[in-house]
């Protein structure tokens, strides 16, 4: 699966793609675009639906910032890794 997120990554953009290989998808590949591009990329991804790019810590998207939580909570929830690996959860903490 490929995966999209802002250039110029920090700590939250660094961790989640660390966090995508090692506990969600080992076959993840990485977009790290412009954010005025990542509409477009995301808009010629509904013409082929076999090669679905997932967002990440991009504003309003379902693996975004909300609240005090950052991406890297987002990705623990959506895939129930707090259950699987509660570590996770602490590392969260230092990565937000």
């Amino acid at each position: 699966m490929k995966w999209i997120t802002r250039e110029h990554a920090k700590v939250d953009r660094l961790a989640c793609p660390w966090l995508i290989k090692n506990f969600v998808d080992k076959d993840a590949e990485f977009i790290f675009a412009p954010a005025y591009e990542i509409v477009q990329i995301l808009a010629k991804q509904q013409d082929k639906i076999k090669t679905a790019i997932i967002p990440f810590d991009i504003p309003n998207v379902e693996l975004g910032h909300h609240g005090e939580e950052c991406s890297f909570d987002a990705i623990i929830k959506k895939y129930g890794l707090d259950k699987k690996h509660p570590a996770l959860v602490e590392l969260a903490k230092i990565v937000r």
